[in-house]
C-alpha cells in the first residue's frame, strides 16, 4: 500500500502508524510512517498554542512517535491492539498535555509482515467539549453514564452516592477492588473518598492513608500516564512496561498482588482532584471500561469540585479563621436548632463561657499582632482542656463551650483548673462561668446563667488582682 497516497486522501489531520511485534507478544518501536499535510503542519508549523509547545520538530517518515509527543503507554496500547487485533477505535477525550479535546479515529490496516502492524490515526481538535460527540457512545455505555449522573445529582448524601458509583464501577470492570482517591498536591496528601471490593479481595495497599509515604507513589502517576487521559494495564506485558517506567509503583503493585490495573485521573479546571482506580479487573472488558470511564470521570470530577467548594464555603461560614474554632454564626445555628427542636437538646449538657482577660491591654501596649497571637493561644488552651466538646468564639475575646454527656464533676474540675491557672500572671487568663443541666432544659437559660457567672468571676478576678485591670 502506498501510505503517503492513502493519507493524502484525508482532509483531517491523519498519519499512518506502524507497530513492531515481538515473538513473545510484546511490542517494540511505534513509528509515524507517513502523514498528510495537516498532520505535518501540526508538527512543523503548529497553528495554535495547543500544539506549539509539544510538536515542534521537522517531520521525518518512520520516526518513533515519541519524537513528537511524550511517551504515552495508553496510546501505545491502543495502537498495538488496533494494529494486531484489527479493531477500529474511536475516542473523544481531553488529554492532560493539551488544553483541548481530541476526537480520534484509529483504524487497522493490512500488513504483509506478521511482525509489523499498521493503523491509521485521524484527529480532529475541538477547543471546547462537544456534547454531541460525547453522546456518540453505545447504548450500554450511555445507560451506565446516565445512571452515574442520576446517582450523583439525585442524592442529598454525596458520600453515599459516590460509594454507590464506585461499587458500580467495580462491578462493571469485574475488579477485585475499586477506589476513589482524593489528592492534594500542595499539601502532598491523599485520602480515600470511596471504595468497593469483592468479598475476600483484601486490601490494595496497606496503610495508604496512615502512611504518608504512599503519596510518594501517587505523585508519580501523572508522569506515568504521560498526559493521556488514563492508564490501563491488562496483563504481564503491560506490567513489565510499567516496571521499566515506574519501578517504585511497580514494586508497590507487585507487593499487593496486583496483576492488572485501571487508573483514571479526575481532572477539573486543569487540576487533578484525585483518581479512580480498579485492580485485577476483567481484561476482556477493557474497551467497555475505557469508553464508560472516559465519560463518567468527567461528571465525577465536576461533582467532586462542587462538593469541595461547598465544603470550603461551609467551613468559611462556620470556622473562625483566626483561631480555627467554630465562629459565632455556627454557635447561633446550633442554638437556634435546639430552640426550634430541629435538633433535640441533649439530656445532659453544659454551657461554659470563658472571657479572655487582658486582651485590650495587650492590643494597646504590644499591638494587634500580639493580641491575635493571644487569642489563638487562648483557643488552643480551651481545645486542650475541652478536647471532647464544641468550642465557639462568641465575640472578640469571649468563647462559649457546649459539652454534652460529660459529668458535672468533670466540668467543675475543668472550670476550676482554668480559674487556678488564670491566677498566674504568666499564664493565659480567663474569667469563667458554667451551667450544668441533666434534664434537657432550655439552652437559653443555660447560656444566660453561665454568662452571669462568668461576669461574676471576672469581677472576682479583678478585685483579687486590681493591677491587671484592662485600663
Amino acid at each position: 500500500m502506498n501510505f503517503q497516497e492513502f493519507v493524502d486522501g484525508f482532509e483531517l489531520t491523519t498519519c499512518i502508524i506502524s507497530v513492531e511485534k515481538f515473538p513473545n507478544g510484546g511490542y517494540g518501536n511505534i513509528r509515524i510512517v507517513a502523514g498528510n499535510k495537516p498532520y505535518i503542519d501540526s508538527i512543523e508549523n503548529p497553528y495554535n498554542s495547543v500544539s506549539a509547545h509539544m510538536l515542534n520538530n521537522k517531520f521525518e517518515p518512520n520516526s518513533p512517535y515519541d519524537k513528537y509527543i511524550p511517551k504515552d503507554l495508553n496510546f501505545e496500547q491502543t495502537c498495538y491492539r488496533c494494529a494486531f487485533e484489527k479493531k477500529p477505535i474511536h475516542t473523544y477525550l481531553r488529554p492532560g498535555r493539551f488544553a483541548c479535546w481530541l476526537n480520534q479515529y484509529i483504524m487497522p490496516l493490512d500488513s504483509d509482515d506478521p511482525n509489523i502492524g499498521y493503523c491509521s490515526y485521524t484527529l480532529d481538535i475541538t477547543m471546547e467539549a462537544d456534547t454531541e460527540i460525547m453522546t456518540h457512545v453505545s447504548a450500554s455505555t450511555a445507560s451506565s453514564v446516565l445512571e452515574t449522573c442520576i446517582k450523583l445529582r439525585g442524592s442529598d448524601d454525596f458520600k453515599k452516592a459516590i460509594n454507590d458509583v464506585i461499587a458500580d464501577i467495580c462491578e462493571l470492570s469485574g475488579a477485585n477492588k475499586c477506589a476513589l482517591l482524593i489528592t492534594d498536591f500542595k499539601e502532598e496528601t491523599c485520602s480515600v473518598l470511596a471504595e468497593a471490593a469483592r468479598e475476600g479481595s483484601g486490601e490494595l495497599i496497606n496503610n495508604y492513608e496512615e502512611d504518608g509515604s504512599f503519596f510518594d507513589i501517587v505523585k508519580t502517576w501523572n508522569d506515568t500516564i504521560a498526559g493521556s487521559n488514563c492508564l490501563i494495564l491488562q496483563d504481564k506485558q503491560d506490567m513489565d512496561i510499567l516496571k521499566a517506567r515506574n519501578l517504585l509503583w511497580y514494586k508497590s503493585l507487585r507487593d499487593a498482588d496486583v496483576n492488572s490495573l485501571v487508573l483514571f485521573p479526575l481532572n477539573y479546571n486543569n487540576e487533578t482532584l484525585g483518581y479512580i482506580w480498579a485492580v485485577n479487573f476483567d481484561a476482556s472488558k477493557a474497551s467497555k471500561i475505557k469508553e464508560t470511564l472516559e465519560l463518567t470521570t468527567y461528571f465525577i470530577a465536576s461533582e467532586i469540585a462542587n462538593y469541595q467548594l461547598l465544603k470550603r464555603l461551609e467551613i468559611m461560614s462556620s470556622i473562625d479563621l483566626l483561631t480555627g474554632i467554630y465562629n459565632r454564626n455556627a454557635m447561633n445555628i446550633r442554638v437556634d436548632r435546639y430552640i426550634a427542636g430541629t435538633d433535640p437538646t441533649p439530656r445532659s449538657y453544659s454551657v461554659i463561657f470563658a472571657d479572655l482577660n487582658g486582651l485590650k491591654k495587650v492590643n494597646d501596649t504590644e499591638g494587634h499582632s500580639a493580641g491575635d497571637k493571644l487569642l489563638k493561644d487562648a483557643a488552643a488552651k480551651l481545645r486542650d482542656l475541652f478536647y471532647d466538646s464544641d468550642i465557639y468564639r462568641a465575640g472578640g475575646d469571649e468563647f462559649m463551650i457546649i459539652a454534652t454527656n460529660i459529668s458535672e464533676k468533670t466540668i467543675e474540675e475543668r472550670i476550676e483548673k482554668l480559674r487556678k491557672d488564670s491566677e498566674n500572671p504568666e499564664n493565659i487568663s480567663f474569667a469563667v462561668g458554667g451551667y450544668y443541666d441533666d434534664n434537657g432544659g432550655d439552652i437559653r437559660f443555660a447560656m444566660r446563667t453561665a454568662d452571669e457567672r462568668m461576669y461574676a468571676d471576672k469581677e472576682r478576678y479583678y478585685k483579687k488582682f486590681p493591677e491587671r485591670k484592662r485600663k
